[in-house]
């Protein structure tokens, strides 16, 4: 059974028991926290926008389409930057191209070829599967040169790369380092990497993102 909706107290006071843990392991370093409004309604984008969390992820299309419609006529200060954080599929791009401030799983060509007519300059993450595990989404971490290549030859800005860690708690560290190693070989400055459950030892390896729900909103909705 879910929980009610977190008031704007509690999200604050959870914000800020996550940014004090991520300012003990960040050395000093600016890190985004993407606020995970999926299945939550508007009223919990709202009051994340209250208390500063401006950037909001979501994964599935037509939800983040619906929120971001619904904001479309509020003053910028009150309009969320909108991250795409789950699995694209090609026939969705139309659907959420001038909505995604930052896509960032995009892991095939086919993608980055929808993008950049739908979307021309779009700021993209290209999704890594670190785990090597088969029911995730993410190119092969050998594959990344090129789809970096891909993406800046049809115009998309290439601002870094994402991944997620292993599923089944086991330890994160050695995915994100990799993730890691990547984007500074291909000098790329971005790192979405982290979630609520292991977004400390993200942040470690260098995280410049991490993606977290739980620990501001509680269960989710459905």
């Amino acid at each position: 059974m879910s929980e009610p909706l977190a008031t704007v107290d509690e999200i604050r006071s959870r914000l800020a028991s996550v940014r004090e843990r991520i300012n003990r392991v960040s050395a000093g370093r600016e890190v985004t926290v993407i606020a995970v409004t999926k299945t939550w309604p508007k009223e919990i984008v709202e009051r994340a926008i209250e208390v500063g969390l401006v950037d909001c992820g979501e994964n599935y299309a037509q939800d983040l389409a619906t929120k971001a419609e619904s904001f479309s006529q509020a003053p910028e200060p009150l309009r969320p930057r909108w991250h795409f954080i789950g699995g694209l599929q090609r026939n969705k791009v139309k659907l959420l191209a001038g909505s995604v401030d930052l896509w960032h799983t995009v892991d095939r060509q086919v993608l980055v070829d929808q993008i950049a007519s739908r979307s021309p300059g779009a700021a993209i993450l290209i999704q890594v599967n670190t785990t090597d595990e088969a029911q995730k989404f993410g190119c092969a971490p050998s594959d990344v040169g090129l789809l970096v290549e891909q993406a800046r030859a049809a115009g998309l800005n290439v601002r870094g790369l994402m991944t997620l860690g292993p599923t089944g708690g086991a330890d994160p560290r050695s995915s994100f380092a990799q993730l890691a190693g990547l984007a500074e070989h291909h000098e790329l400055s971005e790192l979405s990497m982290g979630m609520t459950n292991d977004f400390e030892c993200a942040v470690e390896e260098g995280s410049t993102m991490v993606r977290i729900g739980s620990a501001l909103f509680g269960s989710r909705s459905r």
